[in-house]
């Protein structure tokens, strides 16, 4: 059986870019969210072999410590040219110091490498895993993704991490070049582009009150 979230959550990620998503979409639920940073919480290592795995060790941990209901995302993007890379490494490829930009470097010269200079040759999809954990090991979780191509130079300076290079199917401007509500707002705001909103949705369904 499905359960309702209800009070205090613990938002289970060090990523700005992710906690300032996950609120956006939280808020509306009137749900008291706090950070697994604002709590000093630390980071568990991500020793699954997908997405899924990855946020559930996450949400997790979190509920663990916080002894309050943990909600996690483990996303990335998938690169069908580079047989799925950096798929749940995509977070990793931009090493210690988070420099997305070199990350998006290495993913185009890869794709260079293997001649991946067309539309066609250059698809890939983000994919957002969604996991809420409660301390008694309940848990709740989703997935969703959104598809796309890859485009160079990157555009656009809104978003985060390999946002500026994807291109959605379906629209003439990628996720760096939109504002926060367009990619991952929802009706009647937004349209609920993103992976990760795709995912909140499944889950809003399952885990929220209707707004």
């Amino acid at each position: 059986m499905h359960r309702r979230i209800t009070g205090k959550l613990v938002i289970a990620t060090h990523n700005p870019g992710k906690l300032a998503e996950m609120k956006e979409l939280l808020a509306p639920h009137g749900i008291e969210a706090v950070s697994a940073g604002e709590l000093g919480l630390g980071e568990p290592e991500e020793t699954g072999n997908d997405f899924r795995s990855n946020a559930a060790i996450k949400a997790i941990a979190a509920a663990q410590a916080a002894k309050l209901p943990a909600f996690a995302d483990d996303s990335g993007i998938v690169v069908d040219a580079l047989d799925g890379a950096p798929g749940i490494y995509s977070a990793r490829w931009a090493g210690p110091t988070k420099d997305f930009t070199a990350a998006m470097a290495q993913i185009e010269r890869l794709l260079r490498e293997r001649g991946a200079r067309t539309p066609d040759r250059r698809t890939a999809h983000f994919v957002s895993a969604l996991c809420v954990a409660w301390p008694d090991d309940h848990l709740e979780q989703v997935e969703a993704r959104a598809d796309g191509t890859l485009v160079w130079p990157p555009r656009g300076t809104a978003g985060f991490g390999y946002d500026p290079m994807f291109l959605p199917d379906g629209h003439t401007r990628t996720f760096g070049e939109m504002t926060s509500i367009e990619k991952h707002g929802l009706p009647p705001l937004g349209l609920g582009l993103s992976h990760r909103a795709r995912a909140f949705v499944k889950l809003a369904e399952i885990c929220l009150e209707p707004r």
